[in-house]
């Protein structure tokens, strides 16, 4: 059930237990994706206007690591790939930065970071090991992650083609430097629980948050989606990414 009393966001936990970790309001780290149009300035001002009135600590955190191979997987030159990751990444930070202090909730509660910040932490260095683990042995996750590749950059395909192995590495290097954040916030962060915030449904949280054995998120770790009230979406906002949610 949807969480949408007193909110410019509709708020979907994944599960019973992703809602009572939303409820305890300790932590939300929310995702922000370089080249995204969703996130603009004034969005991420909302919502940081939103979260920092119900939890009690805010993350943001944007992917700025493999942008560059990526890009350059999808056809741009070394060259112009670095170039194109670096601006990017740089637009967005401002836009986050922009963001938050429109918001009027500049305080310590809010904080901002990459997700190459994290690279000497130790439980991030564990997680992200996990991750690449599972890739070489379990092909459900395997699976999953190709899915979820596919899922962000099978529309930038010419029609009949496939993913290329160089694109499909380069994809899960991405996802793999980000996924120790859906696992285990509250073990890299130091908070005692929290959810990943994002604004359309991953193809990978069934596997992430279903019970059972393989890699799974930790009990303290949340999902839910959260995303403008329709009456606030722009008329083709995230539309196929809702019908692959629904």
């Amino acid at each position: 059930m949807a969480i949408t009393a007193d909110t410019p966001f509709e708020v979907l936990p994944f599960t019973r237990t992703c809602r009572h970790i939303w409820e305890d309001g300790d932590h939300v780290l929310i995702g922000v994706s370089p080249g995204n149009s969703y996130f603009s300035s004034e969005r991420i001002a909302s919502l940081a206007r939103w979260a920092s009135s119900r939890f009690a600590q805010v993350d943001f955190v944007y992917a700025d690591l493999h942008v560059d191979r990526m890009f350059a997987a999808f056809g741009y030159s070394r060259e112009h790939a670095a170039r194109r990751a670096s601006k990017e990444i740089k637009a967005v930070r401002r836009r986050i930065l922009k963001g938050v202090e429109e918001s009027g909730r500049a305080h310590p509660g809010i904080r901002v970071g990459a997700l190459s910040d994290f690279q000497s932490n130790p439980v991030y260095q564990l997680l992200h090991r996990r991750v690449l683990h599972f890739l070489e042995t379990d092909g459900e996750f395997r699976k999953g992650c190709e899915e979820m590749a596919l899922h962000f950059v099978g529309p930038k395909l010419p029609e009949g083609e496939s993913m290329t192995n160089a694109q499909v590495q380069a994809c899960f290097d991405y996802l793999a430097a980000e996924l120790p954040f859906f696992l285990d916030t509250p073990g890299i962060l130091d908070v005692p629980s929290s959810v990943a915030a994002y604004h359309v449904r991953m193809p990978l949280t069934d596997l992430l948050f279903a019970r059972g054995g393989g890699l799974r998120a930790t009990r303290n770790q949340g999902c839910a989606v959260v995303r403008p009230e329709a009456a606030d979406r722009a008329p083709t906002e995230g539309s196929a990414d809702e019908r692959r949610a629904a």
